[in-house]
């Protein structure tokens, strides 16, 4: 129930990647927390939360599952007020961001930033330009540090090192691979053995497939290469 002479109001938060999610991560404590002080300090009651988790900030808004949920929740019960906590939390790209604001201006909603600013403001020329501005920013910040983790990839890719993938056999268990070569490099009862014959003898000695079967004999060529 609300509370006597606060205005209701939704909470929207986003994180744009699987690694900032969880609860050992403070982006979303951070967001909350940020979201919950304005409210206080102007007089709103968030009385629902929508959360997009791993979400891009480039994505449209009407591709996220947790934005989609807080639009069908504002239509259901009548709240006009979304409380982020900047305007990047609602979207990093220009173009997402004005066309959202479109949508929501067409519901009736403002959206209203931590520092409270009013995202969907558009009589004030000085303001829509100004979000506009914040918003171009925040795009060639993401750009900025997309390009800055490829080069930091590229820089380790030219170590050697791998980089992503998946870990190959000789990563996840270097002993296998050098006995699965040792079978195939010495001979028994005078006859190299096959590549079958390495899979079945490594799975006696206790190195099997994910599915507990033997390597199968394209495994075991993958793996003596390596």
């Amino acid at each position: 129930m609300a509370r006597k002479g606060l205005t209701k109001a939704v909470a929207y938060l986003r994180t744009s990647s699987a690694a900032n999610v969880g609860s050992d991560k403070d982006g979303e404590k951070r967001q909350r927390a940020a979201i919950v002080a304005f409210a206080r300090r102007a007089g709103f009651e968030v009385v629902a939360e929508h959360y997009d988790a791993a979400v891009s900030g480039a994505d449209p808004i009407e591709a996220r599952p947790g934005f989609s949920a807080l639009l069908d929740r504002i239509e259901g019960n009548g709240v006009r007020v979304v409380l982020v906590e900047d305007a990047s939390r609602f979207a990093r790209d220009l173009v997402t961001q004005e066309l959202g604001i479109v949508a929501l201006n067409a519901r009736g909603v403002r959206v209203l930033t931590a520092s409270g600013d009013d995202l969907t403001e558009t009589t004030d020329p000085l303001k829509i330009a100004m979000r506009q501005i914040a918003g171009a920013f925040a795009q060639l910040e993401k750009a900025r540090l997309v390009a800055k983790l490829r080069a930091a990839r590229e820089r380790r890719r030219a170590t050697g090192a791998k980089v992503e993938g998946r870990k190959s056999y000789r990563e996840r268990c270097p002993e296998m691979v050098d006995l699965a070569k040792r079978l195939r490099r010495y001979p028994i009862n005078g006859r190299r053995r096959s590549l079958s014959q390495v899979g079945e003898e490594l799975a006696s000695r206790g190195f099997s497939g994910r599915n507990g079967r033997p390597f199968a004999a394209t495994q075991v060529k993958r793996m003596i290469e390596q």
